[in-house]
């Protein structure tokens, strides 16, 4: 049985692979995503990572369908008890922001779509500097006290005020961050590492990176010459191909799953999770077919010399993108 991650300081203990539930409603059906559900319970996954925004962007949706479909999921086969559930809050198109008033009334949604009287981990999807952190913070502790909300966490924002909300935590001994979702893979290490990822070395808070396929890309299938159709690959993954970095790092992966006889995508992911802070990289399957390369990452070991050649195949210092929606 595949050994579980402690998530940072947390009492939580979740599979090395985080399922992404952003396709749930989206480029799954419901019956598609049961079965890529299913699929990843069965490899011994546990943790799933939704958003109450997800998928308001596709025309008829409200947001919320990944909730709710996680929901009945989770009714269906009776395993709330086993299932690590992770969601955001500040993105809903009927609850933006950070007030305190808008995160408790959305966490009371998204425990409505759940089925569930608790959310095991709850983001700040992304930060609003506009909001006071001591505002942020004593909502999200309230949602504690009253159990509704198990541990927090953060996404989507700066090292600064990550820094302060941890220092308000401790100081008025409220609830505390225990994880942190940034934007991390082979092909965007600014994005992540640097004081980010320092800070969150030192306050012991456990990564747990969106984008860490980087929209598909790592998963090898773009290649020149091949035309690769479908949402993603229309959100622009395959412009990583006309980088040096993005050549670079596809050939050292494309050497070591041959090596290690897996998936390149099960390389890049066992990349991130030798990082650093990186508690369990999120990575999602429109369908079945999709799962056993992700969820090998349980199983792989890199050798120090593999984890080395794809950082430096990954160094190449490139301006972070621009426009790319953070999921």
């Amino acid at each position: 049985m595949t050994s579980l991650r402690k998530l940072g300081t947390s009492d939580l203990e979740v599979f090395p692979l985080s399922l992404g539930g952003n396709v749930f409603g989206w480029t799954a059906d419901e019956a598609q995503s049961f079965a890529v559900l299913d699929a990843y319970a069965a490899a011994g996954g546990n943790f799933v990572d939704t958003a109450d925004s997800y998928s308001a962007w596709i025309d008829g949706n409200v947001g919320g369908e990944s909730e709710t479909i996680i929901g009945r999921w989770v009714k269906a086969r009776g395993n709330r008890d086993d299932v690590v559930i992770a969601t955001k809050v500040s993105q809903h198109p009927d609850f933006p922001g950070l007030t305190a008033g808008n995160i408790k009334a959305a966490a009371d949604a998204s425990l409505r779509r759940l089925g569930t009287d608790h959310i095991d981990l709850y983001y700040t999807h992304f930060d609003k500097v506009d909001v006071p952190v001591e505002e942020i913070i004593g909502a999200l502790d309230e949602l504690v006290r009253a159990g509704k909300v198990r541990h927090i966490a953060a996404s989507n924002i700066s090292a600064e005020r990550l820094a302060a909300s941890l220092a308000f935590s401790e100081r008025e001994g409220l609830a505390r961050y225990v994880a942190l979702q940034p934007h991390y893979n082979l092909v965007s290490r600014e994005t992540y590492e640097g004081e980010l990822q320092d800070l969150a070395g030192r306050t012991g808070l456990a990564a747990v990176p969106y984008f860490a396929l980087a929209s598909g890309f790592l998963t090898g299938k773009y290649r020149d010459g091949e035309v690769v159709e479908g949402a993603r690959a229309a959100a622009g993954a395959g412009k990583h191909l006309e980088t040096e970095r993005g050549r670079k790092v596809l050939a050292a992966l494309d050497d070591i799953a041959e090596a290690h006889l897996v998936p390149v995508a099960t390389v890049a992911l066992a990349w991130l999770a030798a990082q650093p802070t990186v508690a369990a990289p999120i990575a999602s399957a429109r369908t079945v077919e999709q799962v056993p390369a992700l969820v090998k990452v349980a199983e792989v070991r890199l050798t120090e010399d593999e984890v080395t050649r794809l950082t430096e195949a990954a160094s190449t210092v490139l301006p972070v993108a621009t426009g790319e929606a953070a999921l």
